[in-house]
């Protein structure tokens, strides 16, 4: 079995998905209960993964690969490498929390909700896996499909609107990454992504495949200024919609960076860092002033994650800048690491205001920081963890809001003083919209009388919330598995970040 795991683990949810549409509308429990078994199973299938990684060693491991397309020398190639384990993980652990979230509040198909929850979860993590590119670009497509469903299908009044911008968005940088994978195709005769790294090309040539990857994976992050679709996506998709969005798909764009644009195209990723740098810093400092106005509370939480993403692409091009510019590899893998720590960390922390905004939603059926007030009064426990939610997206120490971000400052500074001082104005802009719509939620008197009749949290929303809040104080706490199980992956590839290909 365990020579197979990886597909197992990428076919098992998209196969468990075919028993949960069989149940039908006529047997939705039946639905549900298969639903969450394929998700349980799932993720004891990645803890599977552990004993069988060995995190000394960062090359790829568990490889599998099998001729797909003879006639193009397309394999069906898959590996892990630390930083793969780590988000493989996250999915399977954020796809039972939105199965059980969603549990009594799909009402309407709750089989085919449940269905296309599981197949997006199998794709997501064919692409942390893919080791060929044209597999790769499959996985990163059709991961559209099943979210193009969920928000169209179960989203709110404005689910056209929002499905058709995400789709455009999405499909429109795609395209660039595709041109560019096949010029790269047409000179290596493969879509291996090792050959890839290892084909000579020219400054020309990389710089027009840098702006490619760079299109197709900015989208996804989302970056300054293709972020615009993000705030529509996440305000008319379901919880469980924008649980997984902003938990996991966001961070294929990450994921993107680092298998595409600084392996393939290492001279120009250094050439241009500085605009990636820029647009980083300008998402973390602009976005975070956008956020502090905004009344709907889904979509404050979008922008703040537009805001956090942008750590991430800071961290890993300011390794450009320490690797090549001031040959300090210890400050460029702690920038990398501070990157791939604030992804992770931004899964659950994400994914768990936005499920604290779903338990207000399903009571209220509405989103308006204006309607509420006082909340606290009637729903003690979930003020608790709201406010712990709360904190770990201001960066507070102690929670993993805190850890990678606080890596990337110190990266940054040994880079650049004044890019480490906008960096760090995240911890005061990213406290001030957070608390400010804690503030308005929680405090206070009760003003509207539909505020007065809600009630607390309920077994289900525990079970939920308690996941994410012992994730995110564990990483917050002992950051240390996390970082041991990336750290060889991430020193190999920073090593690899000196390579010229000039």
């Amino acid at each position: 079995m365990f020579n197979h795991l990886l597909s197992l683990l990428i076919w098992l949810p998209i196969v468990g998905a075919i028993p949960v549409l069989l149940a039908g509308s006529g047997r939705p429990n039946s639905a549900r209960w298969i639903a969450l078994l394929v998700a349980i199973a799932t993720f004891v299938l990645s803890i599977c993964l552990l004993p069988q990684f060995n995190a000394a060693d960062g090359a790829k491991q568990l490889a599998e690969s099998h001729v797909w397309i003879a006639s193009l020398g397309v394999h069906y190639g898959l590996a892990v490498d630390g930083i793969s384990v780590a988000l493989i993980l996250l999915t399977t652990f954020v796809g039972i929390l939105v199965i059980v979230g969603a549990w009594e509040v799909i009402q309407t198909n709750p089989h085919q909700y449940m269905a296309a929850m599981l197949v997006l979860e199998g794709l997501m993590i064919g692409v942390f896996c893919a080791t060929d590119a044209l597999l790769f670009y499959v996985f990163f497509e059709a991961m559209l499909i099943p979210m193009f469903i969920l928000i169209g299908v179960w989203g709110g009044p404005r689910r056209v609107y929002a499905t058709m911008k995400f789709f455009i968005y999405t499909f429109f940088g795609s395209i660039f990454m595709l041109v560019g994978l096949i010029y790269l195709y047409l000179k290596a005769g493969s879509f291996d992504l090792a050959t890839l790294a290892a084909l000579p090309l020219s400054m020309k040539e990389q710089s027009w495949l840098f702006f490619a990857f760079l299109i197709a994976f900015a989208v996804k992050v989302p970056m300054v200024p293709v972020h615009t679709w993000l705030p529509d996506a996440h305000v008319e998709a379901p919880t469980g919609g924008s649980v997984v969005l902003a938990a996991v798909m966001l961070k294929i764009g990450g994921y993107g960076f680092l298998r595409f644009s600084l392996p393939i195209v290492p001279d120009a990723s250094e050439a241009y860092a500085w605009l990636v740098i820029g647009l980083s810093l300008l998402a973390v400092v602009y976005i975070g002033y956008i956020a502090l106005v905004q009344e709907d509370m889904k979509k404050l939480v979008a922008y703040s994650s537009v805001a956090h993403m942008g750590f991430v692409t800071l961290g890993i091009f300011i390794a450009f800048m320490l690797v090549r510019g001031a040959n300090n590899l210890d400050a460029a893998k702690l920038g990398m690491q501070g990157a791939m720590v604030q992804m992770i960390s931004h899964g659950f922390v994400s994914g768990a205001m936005f499920s604290c905004i779903g338990v207000l939603y399903d009571r209220m059926h509405t989103r308006q920081i204006k309607d509420y007030g006082g909340v606290i009064n009637v729903m003690p426990w979930f003020g608790f963890f709201y406010v712990l939610f709360a904190m770990a997206n201001s960066g507070l120490p102690g929670t993993s809001g805190f850890v990678g971000e606080f890596q990337v400052v110190l990266a940054s500074f040994q880079a650049n003083p004044w890019i480490a001082f906008f960096a760090a104005f995240t911890l005061i802009i990213g406290a001030a919209y957070t608390l400010y719509m804690v503030k308005r939620v929680l405090w206070g008197d009760i003003t509207n009388p539909h505020v007065a009749e809600m009630k607390d949290i309920n077994g289900r929303e525990v079970f939920v919330l308690s996941a994410f809040a012992a994730a995110v104080l564990v990483l917050g706490i002992w950051p240390q598995p996390l970082i041991h199980l990336m750290d060889a992956s991430v020193t190999q590839l920073v090593t690899q970040l000196g390579n010229h290909k000039i």
